[in-house]
Protein backbone atom coordinates (compact mmCIF):
# COMPACT_ATOMS: atom_id res chain seq x y z
CA UNK A 1 0.00 0.00 0.00
CA UNK A 2 1.27 3.47 -0.87
CA UNK A 3 2.38 5.60 2.09
CA UNK A 4 1.90 9.30 1.39
CA UNK A 5 3.16 10.56 4.75
CA UNK A 6 6.04 13.00 4.29
CA UNK A 7 9.71 12.44 4.92
CA UNK A 8 10.76 15.02 7.52
CA UNK A 9 14.09 16.78 7.03
CA UNK A 10 15.76 19.18 9.47
CA UNK A 11 18.72 21.54 9.43
CA UNK A 12 19.85 24.78 11.03
CA UNK A 13 19.31 26.62 7.75
CA UNK A 14 19.47 26.12 3.98
CA UNK A 15 22.38 23.65 4.03
CA UNK A 16 20.10 20.64 4.31
CA UNK A 17 18.53 21.66 1.02
CA UNK A 18 21.55 20.03 -0.63
CA UNK A 19 20.29 16.74 0.83
CA UNK A 20 16.64 17.57 0.15
CA UNK A 21 17.45 18.25 -3.50
CA UNK A 22 19.08 14.83 -3.80
CA UNK A 23 16.22 13.04 -2.02
CA UNK A 24 13.77 14.72 -4.41
CA UNK A 25 15.89 13.56 -7.35
CA UNK A 26 16.25 9.95 -6.19
CA UNK A 27 12.77 9.60 -4.63
CA UNK A 28 10.65 11.89 -6.80
CA UNK A 29 7.30 10.57 -5.55
CA UNK A 30 7.98 11.17 -1.86
CA UNK A 31 6.35 14.10 -0.09
CA UNK A 32 8.96 16.14 1.78
CA UNK A 33 8.65 18.42 4.82
CA UNK A 34 11.74 20.53 5.48
CA UNK A 35 12.50 22.64 8.55
CA UNK A 36 15.26 25.26 8.56
CA UNK A 37 15.89 26.63 12.05
CA UNK A 38 17.33 29.91 10.81
CA UNK A 39 16.37 31.63 14.07
CA UNK A 40 19.26 29.78 15.73
CA UNK A 41 21.79 29.54 12.92
CA UNK A 42 24.65 28.72 13.03
CA UNK A 43 24.46 25.56 15.13
CA UNK A 44 28.19 24.86 14.83
CA UNK A 45 29.51 27.04 17.70
CA UNK A 46 26.60 26.25 20.05
CA UNK A 47 26.85 23.91 23.08
CA UNK A 48 25.91 20.33 22.25
CA UNK A 49 23.06 20.28 24.80
CA UNK A 50 21.47 23.30 23.14
CA UNK A 51 21.71 21.67 19.68
CA UNK A 52 20.10 18.52 21.10
CA UNK A 53 17.20 20.55 22.52
CA UNK A 54 16.56 22.32 19.22
CA UNK A 55 16.81 19.06 17.26
CA UNK A 56 14.43 17.23 19.57
CA UNK A 57 11.84 19.99 19.33
CA UNK A 58 12.07 20.04 15.52
CA UNK A 59 11.75 16.25 15.41
CA UNK A 60 8.63 16.48 17.59
CA UNK A 61 7.13 19.03 15.19
CA UNK A 62 7.89 16.80 12.18
CA UNK A 63 6.24 13.84 13.89
CA UNK A 64 3.22 15.97 14.78
CA UNK A 65 2.97 16.64 11.03
CA UNK A 66 2.87 12.85 10.45
CA UNK A 67 6.43 12.42 9.19
CA UNK A 68 7.14 8.71 8.56
CA UNK A 69 10.92 9.14 8.75
CA UNK A 70 13.33 11.90 9.76
CA UNK A 71 16.52 12.90 7.99
CA UNK A 72 18.91 15.02 10.05
CA UNK A 73 20.36 16.90 7.08
CA UNK A 74 22.90 18.63 9.27
CA UNK A 75 26.27 17.23 10.29
CA UNK A 76 26.35 19.36 13.44
CA UNK A 77 22.92 18.20 14.63
CA UNK A 78 23.74 14.59 13.73
CA UNK A 79 26.95 14.69 15.74
CA UNK A 80 25.19 16.23 18.72
CA UNK A 81 21.75 14.63 18.65
CA UNK A 82 21.44 11.55 16.43
CA UNK A 83 21.71 8.99 19.24
CA UNK A 84 19.49 11.09 21.53
CA UNK A 85 16.75 11.38 18.91
CA UNK A 86 16.83 7.67 18.15
CA UNK A 87 16.44 6.96 21.86
CA UNK A 88 13.54 9.43 22.23
CA UNK A 89 11.72 8.31 19.09
CA UNK A 90 12.48 4.58 18.76
CA UNK A 91 9.55 3.82 16.44
CA UNK A 92 10.61 6.26 13.72
CA UNK A 93 13.57 5.65 11.41
CA UNK A 94 16.07 8.50 11.72
CA UNK A 95 18.76 8.95 9.08
CA UNK A 96 21.76 11.00 10.16
CA UNK A 97 24.67 12.67 8.43
CA UNK A 98 28.24 11.67 9.01
CA UNK A 99 31.38 13.01 7.36
CA UNK A 100 32.29 10.69 4.49
CA UNK A 101 35.51 9.51 6.11
CA UNK A 102 35.08 5.90 4.99
CA UNK A 103 34.83 6.53 1.22
CA UNK A 104 37.50 9.21 1.45
CA UNK A 105 39.91 6.79 3.12
CA UNK A 106 39.10 4.14 0.51
CA UNK A 107 39.67 6.55 -2.41
CA UNK A 108 42.81 8.28 -1.14
CA UNK A 109 46.00 7.09 -2.80
CA UNK A 110 48.12 9.60 -0.92
CA UNK A 111 46.66 8.26 2.38
CA UNK A 112 46.00 11.85 3.42
CA UNK A 113 42.48 13.30 3.49
CA UNK A 114 41.00 16.62 4.55
CA UNK A 115 37.69 17.16 6.36
CA UNK A 116 36.05 20.58 6.63
CA UNK A 117 33.20 20.99 9.10
CA UNK A 118 31.89 22.96 12.08
CA UNK A 119 33.42 22.71 15.58
CA UNK A 120 30.48 20.68 16.94
CA UNK A 121 30.90 18.05 14.22
CA UNK A 122 34.46 17.39 15.31
CA UNK A 123 33.58 17.49 19.03
CA UNK A 124 30.98 14.73 18.84
CA UNK A 125 31.82 11.08 19.43
CA UNK A 126 30.56 10.26 15.93
CA UNK A 127 33.55 11.75 14.16
CA UNK A 128 36.12 10.14 16.44
CA UNK A 129 34.40 6.80 15.91
CA UNK A 130 34.51 7.21 12.13
CA UNK A 131 38.24 7.92 12.15
CA UNK A 132 38.93 5.01 14.49
CA UNK A 133 36.91 2.54 12.40
CA UNK A 134 37.77 3.59 8.87
CA UNK A 135 40.88 5.76 8.79
CA UNK A 136 43.48 4.31 11.13
CA UNK A 137 45.99 4.03 8.29
CA UNK A 138 45.16 7.44 6.84
CA UNK A 139 46.23 10.89 7.96
CA UNK A 140 43.04 12.87 8.61
CA UNK A 141 43.50 16.65 8.56
CA UNK A 142 40.56 18.56 10.01
CA UNK A 143 39.65 22.19 9.46
CA UNK A 144 36.86 24.21 11.04
CA UNK A 145 35.46 26.89 8.74
CA UNK A 146 33.91 29.81 10.66
CA UNK A 147 31.83 32.05 8.47
CA UNK A 148 31.11 29.71 5.57
CA UNK A 149 27.63 28.75 6.78
CA UNK A 150 26.75 32.43 7.09
CA UNK A 151 28.00 33.11 3.54
CA UNK A 152 25.75 30.40 2.12
CA UNK A 153 22.81 31.64 4.17
CA UNK A 154 23.40 35.10 2.69
CA UNK A 155 23.46 33.63 -0.81
CA UNK A 156 27.10 34.64 -1.34
CA UNK A 157 28.46 31.52 -3.02
CA UNK A 158 31.37 32.95 -5.01
CA UNK A 159 31.97 36.53 -3.91
CA UNK A 160 35.38 37.90 -2.83
CA UNK A 161 34.78 37.35 0.90
CA UNK A 162 33.63 33.76 0.38
CA UNK A 163 36.61 33.13 -1.90
CA UNK A 164 38.99 34.56 0.70
CA UNK A 165 37.53 32.39 3.45
CA UNK A 166 37.81 29.28 1.31
CA UNK A 167 41.45 30.01 0.50
CA UNK A 168 42.16 30.49 4.22
CA UNK A 169 40.71 27.08 5.06
CA UNK A 170 41.63 25.05 1.99
CA UNK A 171 45.09 26.26 1.01
CA UNK A 172 46.79 24.67 4.06
CA UNK A 173 45.08 21.34 3.35
CA UNK A 174 46.20 21.38 -0.27
CA UNK A 175 49.73 22.37 0.79
CA UNK A 176 49.73 19.42 3.22
CA UNK A 177 49.16 17.06 0.29
CA UNK A 178 45.56 15.88 0.63
CA UNK A 179 44.09 14.16 -2.42
CA UNK A 180 40.55 13.82 -1.04
CA UNK A 181 38.36 16.43 0.66
CA UNK A 182 35.26 15.60 2.69
CA UNK A 183 32.50 18.20 2.89
CA UNK A 184 31.43 17.75 6.51
CA UNK A 185 28.64 20.33 6.49
CA UNK A 186 25.56 20.26 4.28
CA UNK A 187 25.98 23.96 3.47
CA UNK A 188 29.29 23.33 1.75
CA UNK A 189 28.02 21.52 -1.40
CA UNK A 190 26.52 24.85 -2.48
CA UNK A 191 30.13 26.11 -2.61
CA UNK A 192 31.25 23.14 -4.71
CA UNK A 193 32.23 25.21 -7.74
CA UNK A 194 34.51 27.51 -5.76
CA UNK A 195 35.89 24.67 -3.62
CA UNK A 196 36.77 22.55 -6.66
CA UNK A 197 38.46 25.49 -8.33
CA UNK A 198 40.61 26.21 -5.27
CA UNK A 199 41.70 22.64 -4.45
CA UNK A 200 42.27 21.76 -8.11
CA UNK A 201 41.54 18.63 -10.14
CA UNK A 202 44.04 16.53 -8.19
CA UNK A 203 41.75 16.60 -5.13
CA UNK A 204 38.52 14.58 -5.13
CA UNK A 205 35.72 16.41 -3.30
CA UNK A 206 33.12 14.17 -1.62
CA UNK A 207 29.54 15.36 -1.10
CA UNK A 208 27.62 12.89 1.12
CA UNK A 209 24.16 13.98 -0.08
CA UNK A 210 23.65 11.17 -2.65
CA UNK A 211 24.56 8.51 -0.07
CA UNK A 212 22.11 9.98 2.46
CA UNK A 213 19.33 9.98 -0.14
CA UNK A 214 20.08 6.34 -0.99
CA UNK A 215 19.93 5.40 2.70
CA UNK A 216 16.61 7.20 3.04
CA UNK A 217 15.24 5.13 0.16
CA UNK A 218 16.54 1.91 1.73
CA UNK A 219 14.95 2.76 5.08
CA UNK A 220 11.55 3.39 3.51
CA UNK A 221 11.74 0.28 1.31
CA UNK A 222 12.68 -1.93 4.27
CA UNK A 223 9.44 -0.94 6.01
CA UNK A 224 7.25 -0.90 2.94
CA UNK A 225 6.65 2.81 3.50
CA UNK A 226 7.36 4.11 0.00
CA UNK A 227 4.94 6.44 -1.71
CA UNK A 228 4.15 4.37 -4.79
CA UNK A 229 1.88 6.89 -6.49
CA UNK A 230 2.76 8.03 -10.01
CA UNK A 231 2.45 11.69 -8.98
CA UNK A 232 5.45 13.80 -8.10
CA UNK A 233 5.91 14.48 -4.41
CA UNK A 234 4.68 17.65 -2.72
CA UNK A 235 7.29 19.73 -0.89
CA UNK A 236 6.65 21.95 2.12
CA UNK A 237 9.65 24.04 3.13
CA UNK A 238 9.54 25.81 6.50
CA UNK A 239 11.79 28.30 8.25
CA UNK A 240 11.99 29.92 11.67
CA UNK A 241 13.62 32.90 9.95
CA UNK A 242 12.64 35.36 7.22
CA UNK A 243 10.14 33.56 4.97
CA UNK A 244 10.57 35.72 1.87
CA UNK A 245 14.37 35.57 1.98
CA UNK A 246 14.25 31.82 2.56
CA UNK A 247 11.87 31.28 -0.36
CA UNK A 248 14.15 33.24 -2.69
CA UNK A 249 17.21 31.28 -1.56
CA UNK A 250 15.41 27.94 -1.96
CA UNK A 251 14.76 28.77 -5.58
CA UNK A 252 18.27 30.03 -6.20
CA UNK A 253 19.97 27.05 -4.58
CA UNK A 254 17.70 24.20 -5.64
CA UNK A 255 14.87 25.25 -7.93
CA UNK A 256 12.63 22.89 -5.94
CA UNK A 257 8.92 23.53 -6.30
CA UNK A 258 6.93 23.70 -3.13
CA UNK A 259 5.09 25.70 -0.51
CA UNK A 260 7.16 27.87 1.85
CA UNK A 261 5.83 28.35 5.38
CA UNK A 262 6.93 30.25 8.45
CA UNK A 263 7.53 28.69 11.86
CA UNK A 264 7.85 30.30 15.26
CA UNK A 265 9.35 29.09 18.53
CA UNK A 266 6.87 29.13 21.42
CA UNK A 267 8.05 27.90 24.83
CA UNK A 268 10.59 25.55 23.29
CA UNK A 269 8.22 24.14 20.66
CA UNK A 270 7.61 24.93 17.00
CA UNK A 271 4.31 26.23 15.65
CA UNK A 272 3.30 27.00 12.07
CA UNK A 273 2.68 30.65 11.33
CA UNK A 274 -0.68 31.17 9.69
CA UNK A 275 -0.28 32.05 6.01
CA UNK A 276 -1.17 35.65 5.20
Amino acid sequence: MSDSRPVGILDSGVGGLSVTREIARQLPHENLLYVADQAHIPYGPRPLDEIRAFSQAIARFLLDQQAKAIVIACNTASAAALHTLRAHFPDIPIVGMEPAVKPAAEHSRARRIGVIATPATFQGQLFASLVERFAQDVQVLTQVCPGLVEQVEAGDLDGPHTEALLHTYLDPLVAAGIDTLVLGCTHYPFLMSAISRIVGPQVEVIDPSPAVARQTGRVLAARGWENTTDALGHHVLCTTGDVAAFAALVQRLTGLPGVVRGLTWQNGALELVEAQ
